[in-house]
């Protein structure tokens, strides 16, 4: 397979592969987990991808028990800990899975180190839904007519592509399909036409979802068309976290993490919270 073109931004050179020194492993010395290439070709064609099962029975557990005190008992958690991201949380901002995936979708060459992420994650938040939570309401999509300044964008060409604002769904209970995980509108990220009145109609057939089981990851475009759907399950709720990552250029959400969690983080972690800026933005 010949290398992805990647331009630099001077006199229409190219960035070489083999000058990449992008993070091999996360900041707990785990190895990155890149994409395979039937990933990369699923998340390219429609848009979003599950990965199931990431995550192990106890790490479920502790999460999910975390989640539910930060949903219910905020006060028995120290302030800056009070977070998605605090406690045990913490390690899947950077777990193996995201740091491949975002690696190949997000990450620029050129701004990390393997000390520095060459990418950004810029917010995260709790959404626990009992039956009837949650809300139908479709947006985004045709990423490839973004104008420079929005970063719900999509770009690609052969051998690359780039994922501006990307979503990441951390699923602690399984989903199963139709009960109200979210509904995508798949290739809707590269779209050239205006959505048609249809989609407009929860139960329209362009509109997709998933199953999967808990300890998922559900990772999408945000310039993929989606929307959320009420939740249907009486027995169990929905528990998801959702983070979205970026550029270092660029950020979308107005979120940041308790300044005392970030200094608490191992620097490579820290990398992921730095200024929104290109000149000189390797810590």
């Amino acid at each position: 397979m010949s290398a992805p073109l990647i331009f630099r931004k001077d006199l229409g050179a190219t960035l070489e592969e083999e000058t990449w020194n992008i993070p091999a492993a996360n900041a707990d010395g785990l190895p990155a987990i890149a994409p395979s290439e039937e990933q990369k070709y699923l998340f390219d064609n429609q848009g979003w991808i599950v990965i199931p099962a990431v995550l192990s029975t106890d790490e479920i557990a502790e999460m999910r028990e975390f989640c539910y005190r930060l949903h219910r008992e905020p006060e028995s958690i120290p302030a800056p800990e009070r977070s998605p991201i605090g406690g045990p949380l913490q390690q899947l901002c950077d777990h193996p899975v995201i740091v491949g995936f975002m690696n190949e979708f997000i990450g620029h060459p050129p701004h990390a180190t393997p000390d520095c992420y060459g990418f950004r994650m810029e917010s995260a938040h709790l959404s626990i839904r009992e039956q009837s939570d949650g809300g139908f309401g479709p947006h985004n999509g045709s990423g490839l007519m973004r104008l420079p300044g929005d970063t719900h964008l999509y770009n690609c060409y052969p051998g690359k592509a780039h994922s501006g604002l990307t979503c990441v769904v951390w699923e602690f209970n399984p989903v199963a399909a139709g009960e109200g995980g979210t509904l995508f509108v798949s290739g809707s990220h590269k779209a050239a036409f205006r959505a048609p009145e249809s989609l407009q109609d929860p139960h329209s057939p362009l509109w997709q979802t998933y199953s999967c089981p808990e300890g998922s990851l559900l990772i999408f475009s945000e310039a993929t068309t989606h929307s959320g759907a009420p939740w249907t399950n009486a027995e169990r709720d929905r528990v998801p976290i959702f983070s979205r990552y970026n550029s270092i250029c660029s950020k979308w959400h107005r979120w940041e993490p308790h300044p005392e969690l970030l200094a608490a983080m191992p620097p490579l972690r820290q990398s992921l919270f730095r200024p929104v800026y290109c000149e000189a933005n390797i810590p």
